[in-house]
């Protein structure tokens, strides 16, 4: 599954559908085998209802392959499903070559069946070779089907894997050895942090050991003095018999104040001696510190060299990516890519993909319009979409998609907005330009009549800024009516360590990311405006709103903070477009951070990236910014009646709705099931059209996800039956097949289906996406 990583209740539910495909495969394997057998031998009048039958175990085998991702099997299933409707059609005989042809395919099969997941996860030239075939005999004469252009690429099982040969200056390493290589280096940073705070201490021990120093050699001149009035002889002393015992006291005394004295003068040789030794480990600490810096510094840079990867890497599947899609709706698409040369941590750029095939795909489905509409508003009739990536600097990295299409409607959006509860209708009016497109970022707004995998859903760009931001990116757009829409991805060119702005507030310690620091600034209290209600401060002639850090992340008032001081110190953060200043108590410097993620147990907290260690042994969080933004605005706007109350509703709609799902093929069956009951819902189960009417009519459902091939009545005519339905006219429809071209979605549109979701492509959270939307 595409989309979010999977967790373990997924993963483990994934294995226990594959358990369950395992056995209805070899059912469908021994159907067609026999059913093939029967064939050869069978009268000319029979023949196509075998040939119908082992249509039918294909295409079912087929669907249950894509359902559990195992797409080198689908492959062989959809070949084998063309070659078998031709000869339903009569447009081919069953020669006996064809036949030997289809028996090596079920061979295929099988042996594909026996490999492991991991294996048919990864593409299979066994299996495109036999598609290739099948796909050949369509176009040949049977006579040559058995004489292939190239070889079965089958390997026997006792033969090695010989591996490609390798140029002498390179070698091949693992993607997961070379991560782990690269966390251990990033983890020098911490000792070498600590080192530089040791030697911090060090110098400072030796500057307490010089004042110290400095006082005692201010005492020494009454020292002397005092040594000086005890040699002295006492006038008078030898004639005082009476006073005797008073004298060997006082001469007690006088001895060992001589004795202090004495230790005094040894102790100046001794702090000479401890303050040479303190000089030198400083020294040492010192050479040490740096050498460790010097070397961390080029073994980090060097590891960094092995994950840096050229921007056009990433760009290779896009072409064909743009022209499939592109076909798919009737359109030409011509895209353009630039700057694919520019080197980026391979990291990014896994993180990436996603993000710029919705991008891609946005403009082909929303930006981009047919050849006959272009033509007629003065355009080329083949539509551009332009990836650009250029340096901004020695740490960023800009990555433009630009299409030249109609452009974004922000009426729609702002309607769309308004629908969905983000801002009311007079808000939305009131917004500006700028601000309305700022709109299409939020989770669930499409202004798509129907739901498909390529869009409709409203989660593609709400993906992308999440996924930007994780990165320590930003996002903007850009987009004129009929002249077409930009976005522009600023991101960083490496994941590591990184300079982070160290804060106190509260009297906690704080870590932003100084990426998105534009200033720090110190003002005086009559700096400060007042503007609709809600503190600002100037900066270059832009009143930015001005927020107490304590107060964003709800901690409690401290003393420190509410002590009233002849000035302000606040951090100006821009992200986005989106600028705010953050009040804080006092700002210690910028340092180099490495951030650590927290745990398993703190997987998602709000306002909080990660922590830090610093040099102290100290943990620090490490502030998220976008979530900061966020939390600001809440503070500084008041929140809306109807963002709250859609997102109380959103809590509970689960466990108030009862879907309904019509799927002929087990496996596929157990899928959604399994997937719509974890989530929450209540599920039945109906084995095809026919069947699923019927319970439609006799119970109560909220929503039908239906498969659109199945025995008796297919998905297409049970949507239609439901729109003539008084009773059902309104009941959403979900339509989840393997049919994924344009005129199949086209005609899932004309019957009324909401939503229209390809096997091939299919993503739990999607799927779940456009059920909460629907109901």
């Amino acid at each position: 599954m595409s989309g979010h990583p999977p967790d373990k209740k997924s993963d483990g539910l994934l294995e226990r559908l594959r358990v369950t495909f395992q056995a209805e495969a070899d059912e469908h394997l021994k159907s067609m085998s026999s059913g093939l057998l029967t064939l050869e031998h069978a009268p000319s009048g029979e023949s196509k209802s075998l040939i119908e039958a082992i249509f039918r175990s294909a295409h079912s085998l087929k669907g249950a392959a894509q359902a559990v991702n195992l797409e080198p099997i689908g492959v062989v299933c959809q070949s084998l499903e063309s070659v078998l409707a031709a000869l339903k059609a009569g447009r081919i005989e069953l020669a006996p070559p064809l036949v030997n042809l289809l028996h090596e395919s079920f061979d295929t099969i099988g042996h594909l069946l026996s490999m492991d997941a991991v294996s048919l996860g990864r593409p299979q030239p066994l299996a495109v070779t036999t598609a290739r075939r099948l796909d050949d005999a369509l176009k040949e004469p049977p006579a040559n089907v058995e004489q292939p252009d190239e070889p079965a690429t089958e390997m026997p099982a006792d033969m090695p894997y010989v591996a490609p040969s390798v140029a002498p200056e390179t070698v091949r390493v693992s993607i997961a050895k070379l991560d782990t290589v690269m966390r251990h280096v990033e983890e020098l940073l911490a000792p070498r942090l600590a080192a530089s705070q040791r030697l911090l201490e060090l110098r400072e021990a030796v500057a307490m050991l010089a004042t110290w120093k400095k006082q005692r050699a201010r005492l020494q001149p009454a020292l002397r003095v005092i040594e000086h009035s005890l040699l002295a002889p006492t006038p008078g002393a030898a004639g005082e018999r009476d006073g005797r015992g008073a004298l060997n006291g006082a001469a007690n005394r006088k001895q060992e104040l001589l004795k202090l004295l004495e230790y005094l003068d040894g102790e100046q040789v001794q702090m000479k001696v401890l303050e040479d030794h303190l000089a030198h480990l400083s020294r040492s600490a010192e050479h040490d510190q740096r050498v460790l810096t010097g070397m961390s510094d080029n073994l980090l840079r060097d590891c960094k060299d092995m994950q840096l990867l050229p921007f056009s890497s990433l760009l290779e599947g896009f072409p064909r990516l743009v022209r499939g899609l592109a076909r798919e709706q009737g359109k030409t698409v011509e895209l353009l890519m630039q700057g694919g040369d520019i080197d980026i941590d391979r990291r990014i750029l896994d993180a990436m993909k996603d993000p710029l095939i919705h991008l891609l795909r946005n403009s082909i489905d929303h930006g981009i319009s047919t050849p006959t509409v272009r033509s007629a508003k003065g355009k080329p009739p083949q539509g551009r979409i332009t990836v650009a990536i250029s340096q901004k600097d020695s740490g960023k990295v800009e990555v433009v998609v630009a299409d030249d299409g109609v452009g974004i409607d922000v009426a729609a959006v702002r309607a769309a907005a308004g629908k969905l509860g983000v801002i009311s209708l007079q808000d939305g009016g009131g917004a500006d330009e700028q601000d309305a497109l700022a709109l299409v970022f939020k989770s669930g707004l499409s202004t798509s009549p129907i739901i498909t995998d390529v869009s409709g859903r409203g989660l593609g760009l709400a993906i992308v800024r999440e996924k930007v931001e994780k990165l320590g990116g930003s996002i903007a757009i850009e987009s004129h009516r009929d002249a077409g829409t930009a976005f522009r991805i600023v991101l960083p060119l490496m994941l590591a360590n990184f300079h982070g702005l160290i804060v106190r507030e509260g009297g906690q310690l704080f870590v932003i990311p100084t990426i998105h620091v534009e200033r720090v600034v110190r003002l005086p209290h009559s700096d400060i405006r007042t503007v609709e209600n809600r503190e600002t401060i100037s900066v270059n002639g832009q009143a930015v709103s001005l927020v107490a850090l304590g107060e964003v992340l709800e901690m409690l008032p401290s003393r420190a903070g509410q002590a009233q001081r002849d000035s302000i110190l606040a951090v100006v953060v821009d992200m986005a477009h989106v600028k705010m200043a953050f009040r804080v108590d006092e700002i210690l410097g910028g340092h180099e951070v490495l951030v650590k993620p927290l745990g398993r147990q703190l997987v998602r907290v709000r306002n909080i990236a990660g922590a830090s260690v610093l040099g102290t042994g100290q943990v620090v969080p490490v502030l998220n910014i976008s979530d900061l933004l966020k939390s600001a605005m809440k503070q500084v706007f008041k929140p809306r009646a109807a963002s709250t109350g859609l997102a109380h509703d959103k809590g509970d709609i689960a466990e108030k709705c009862s879907i309904l799902v019509v799927e002929d093929s087990i496996t596929s069956r157990s899928l959604l099931k399994g997937i719509l009951e974890t989530a929450g819902y209540q599920v039945s189960t109906a084995v095809d059209g026919v069947d699923g009417f019927t319970t439609l009519k006799t119970g109560k459902f909220d929503l039908v996800i239906s498969d659109v091939e199945m025995p008796r009545m297919d998905g297409f005519d049970l949507t239609a039956k439901l729109r003539a339905d008084k009773q059902l006219a309104d009941l959403p429809v979900v339509l989840v097949t393997a049919l994924g071209s344009r005129e199949h979605r086209e005609r899932g549109i004309d019957v009324g289906a909401n939503a229209y979701i390809v096997k091939s492509n299919f993503d739990q959270s999607n799927l779940l996406d456009a059920v909460r939307r629907l109901v």
